[in-house]
């Protein structure tokens, strides 16, 4: 069994069955964009109605206030980053005097209209942007992002908030979410880790079974085991 910390009460603990109730976390075997063969899959695409994209925009809030206080701007790439932000920005422009604003890309420039890339508040100096998005792979969407926001406004985003953390190696040693933060020099966070969530739904409930059997806790196990990042070299 691979080492984690242990998961924080509060908001990372009903995320996890929040994940697993709404059909965000899904178990079986699932070939990742990598090519891995994985025995979860987490899609935030599945939070396909208003209440569920409402809760999970306060777990991306809490974990925006938690980790990014000063954030007044949040950017979602297109296209499940749009949802995702907007949602976030409502849960926490509730508890602020000043709306959090928030913007998104469109994947082509628009001439006429408004024109442009970006759709929404767009980022001005002094602006703490955020990015939010579903999970990290390649780094990719986020890279673009990055270099979009710089060109079309001159504003370097703060930070980036993803929902599960897969705790899996990226292109070294580190995984692929601390990979991408220290090659962007961005700070990342996430709503909580693989190993967060998994701890929480292989708990012995007091009304039931839990959600995680002994048998699937041995596969996601020696999955993470087998591409969690290296230590560092003595």
């Amino acid at each position: 069994m691979i080492e984690r910390s242990a998961p924080a009460p509060g908001y990372r603990e009903r995320f996890a069955y929040f994940a697993a109730r709404s059909g965000l976390l899904r178990f079986g075997r699932f070939t990742t964009k990598s090519g891995r063969e994985s025995p979860y899959f987490f899609d935030t695409g599945a939070c396909a109605n208003g209440a569920a994209l409402d809760e999970l925009g306060g777990y991306y809030a809490a974990a925006i206030a938690d980790r990014f206080p000063d954030a007044t701007l949040l950017f979602g790439p297109a296209y499940k980053g749009i949802t995702l932000a907007a949602a976030a920005a409502i849960a926490l422009s509730r508890d602020r005097e000043r709306p959090v604003g928030f913007c998104f890309d469109r994947k082509e420039r628009k001439e006429h209209g408004e024109g442009g890339l970006l759709i929404g508040r767009l980022p001005t100096a002094g602006d703490r942007v955020v990015i939010v998005d579903d999970v990290v792979t390649d780094g990719a969407s986020k890279r673009h992002a990055i270099q979009l926001l710089q060109r079309e406004t001159g504003v370097r985003p703060a930070g980036l908030v993803v929902a599960v953390d897969r705790q899996e190696r990226g292109a070294g040693d580190l995984s692929a979410l601390d990979d991408l933060s220290r090659d962007l020099r961005l700070p990342a966070a996430a709503i909580a880790t693989i190993g967060q969530v998994v701890d929480v739904l292989a708990r012995q409930p007091t009304d039931g079974r839990p959600l995680i059997d002994a048998a699937l806790r041995r596969r996601i196990d020696a999955y993470l085991q087998q591409y969690a990042p290296r230590p560092p070299a003595a």
